[in-house]
């Protein structure tokens, strides 16, 4: 598990002027807040945050916030959501969240399937149903990825959250017992694709209907 240094200052304004003002001067505001924490409001770097995005695209992205000039104070914390402009893709606002290394935490590890499944070579396709899963666990605990050996899967079978191993003391908090992936065969691919055809056709004939009826009423009152 790393760390990545991001240099942050603290900010005494807040609303949507002085907000431009920051992403003028190449810094964008954010938040840290945690559980029964204060929080603070913040601006940091957009081009260092860029930098940090880019070279840690994949997994869980942990920062170490080193907040102020002169008495820095250091803060563990995780990104908790990112908001950018909806076309330029530009960052506006990032939200962290402060993190104790002694108290469990919620994130989403990636799934990834190993191996080729025998249903597969026999025709079969592999469906991830949850490309993630939800964890509970120290920050020192959270696995990288949830690696699923396919190898003995043959068409029809299917791994469910429950079927997963863990390690340490890591959770799923699942209610239900939900598949993660499966080997489908081609024709049950088939007839999803048709059924789907079939209903989104079933739904046009339905919206043209309507139309031809809300038409003739029309002309009716006139």
């Amino acid at each position: 598990m790393e760390f990545i240094e991001l240099n942050a200052d603290v900010r005494q304004s807040v609303g949507n002027g002085p907000a431009r003002t920051l992403r003028r001067e190449g810094r964008i505001p954010a938040i840290l807040y945690g559980p029964d924490k204060d929080s603070i409001m913040l601006s940091v770097s957009t081009s260092e945050l860029e930098h940090i995005l880019k070279d840690h695209s994949k997994g869980q992205l942990f920062i170490d916030l080193v907040i102020g000039d002169e008495k820095k104070e250091k803060k563990h914390a995780m990104i908790k959501e990112l908001q950018t402009h909806p076309t330029s893709r530009q960052l506006l606002h990032v939200d962290f969240y402060e993190i104790s290394m002694d108290r469990k935490i919620r994130v989403n590890v990636p799934v990834v399937a190993v191996g080729k499944s025998k249903g597969v070579e026999l025709g079969g396709i592999l469906q991830i149903i949850r490309r993630e899963l939800e964890v509970l666990c120290l920050p020192s605990e959270i696995p990288e990825a949830f690696e699923i050996d396919i190898t003995d899967l043959d068409v029809g079978d299917s791994i469910h959250v429950k079927e997963i191993p863990l390690k340490g003391d890591i959770e799923i908090p699942a209610e239900v017992n939900f598949t993660v992936l499966t080997i489908v065969s081609p024709k049950v691919e088939e007839i999803a694709e048709e059924e789907e055809e079939e209903i989104e056709g079933e739904a046009e004939e339905e919206e043209g209907a309507e139309a031809a009826a809300d038409e003739e009423a029309t002309k009716t009152e006139e």
